[in-house]
């Protein structure tokens, strides 16, 4: 119980907890801002038409009626794509072919091609749903028309075309919003370099400062120590997620009073796991670059911009000891999905591990220190 009132005392008085608050809420609020409109809506494309017809003016005014592109110029002749592309005022070009209005009256397929760029994948959104759509659309009504002269009704022409129709519903994130992947990331990486290097500076401080050992051999005087650093961070990632919720539009579900639980069982991981890393650093100033460890394959393979699910097995199994990879786990779970806590059972268990883990192996350094001071003393 001292050295967790002796480590509040000194958080108390460090910038850690200034840091710990101001810098996730100013990128949550900072990248909220940036990406509260991000969804494209509108994918800016070209039509080259090739045709001059009343037909291939009506294709036209239908894709741009698309709720997914707008048709910002319409050539009459034959261009160079990668021309149109270059300016990135477009990010696709339709080419309609000649012929086009007549091929279709007398009956005969006409190839619509469709060229994207794919250099930025994003400004595709929806582009290939809506021009699917159109041509499927515009296929069943000249189909149905062709029938309706022949006699046939419209349920049994429909029948005959389309027996099967889908319906799709996007759940969960239906926008493809960049606040609930990469902007929410963003905001715990922030929130996880602050509570790393001040975690993982307590060892080498109070060795420094020849208080390590204070204490006695007992470990639990130095786990202590890791609590106001899990309490802080838990409390700043729920704060800014309410402020991720209120200026970028996060879908964010669950309540904070239950999700407060798996915080806290994160960042208490976090603060332990950087501690055991942190350890045997000199000073505190060499800190810093070994808490990459934690870093970078936390903002890589556990789930911020990529599904863990597009890596290699290997680098899959390689986040299991991140706690970062539990955390946007429950994120996605509770969060985003409004699970109950008590569905989470897995992710609850490899946070309490690696809880466990590193307390197990931070003692162990502590008994080796302590064996070492006794051998020199005697």
């Amino acid at each position: 119980m001292k050295s967790l009132i002796e480590e509040w005392e000194y958080v108390a008085g460090s910038k850690y907890i200034i840091a710990i608050f101001i810098a996730p809420l100013i990128a949550a609020l900072f990248f909220g801002l940036m990406f509260s409109n991000n969804q494209i809506n509108k994918s800016p494309v070209v039509v080259i038409d090739e045709d001059h017809s009343a037909y291939s003016r009506e294709m036209t005014a239908k894709i741009n009626a698309s709720q997914y592109m707008k048709v910002t110029n319409v050539f009459p002749s034959p261009m160079d794509p990668g021309t149109l592309l270059a300016n990135e005022k477009a990010v696709a070009v339709i080419v309609l072919p000649t012929q086009l209005e007549l091929r279709k009256l007398q009956g005969l397929s006409s190839n619509i091609g469709i060229l994207m760029d794919n250099s930025m994948p994003s400004g595709l959104t929806g582009i290939r749903t809506a021009i699917q759509e159109i041509i499927t659309t515009e296929n069943m009504t000249l189909s149905m028309t062709r029938l309706a002269l022949q006699g046939v009704d419209s349920e049994t022409s429909k029948g005959l075309i389309a027996p099967l129709s889908l319906q799709q519903r996007m759940l969960f994130n239906p926008t493809t919003d960049f606040i609930g992947t990469m902007v929410i990331g963003f905001v715990n990486i922030v929130a996880l370099m602050l509570t790393t290097g001040a975690a993982g500076s307590i060892a080498p401080r109070l060795r420094k400062e020849e208080k390590l050992l204070d204490s006695g051999s007992s470990p639990l005087q130095l786990l202590a120590r890791s609590v106001p650093y899990a309490i802080l961070t838990a409390i700043s990632l729920l704060l800014s997620y309410g402020l991720l919720k209120q200026v970028g539009t996060l879908r964010f579900e669950a309540a904070p009073y239950l999700f407060i639980v798996p915080l806290l069982l994160y960042s208490l991981a976090l603060s332990l796991l950087a501690m055991f890393i942190g350890y045997s650093a000199k000073d505190s100033s060499k800190v810093s670059s070994r808490m990459s460890i934690i870093l970078y394959p936390s903002f890589l393979v556990t789930g911020i911009q990529l599904t863990p699910l597009a890596l290699p097995t290997f680098f899959q199994v390689t986040a299991w000891p991140l706690p970062m990879n539990w955390l946007n786990r429950f994120i996605r779970g509770m969060g985003y999905r409004d699970g109950a806590l008590t569905a989470y059972g897995l992710e609850i268990g490899a946070l309490l591990v690696i809880i466990g883990a590193a307390s197990l192996f931070i003692g162990l350094l502590m008994l080796r220190e302590v064996r070492k001071v006794n051998s020199i003393a005697k």
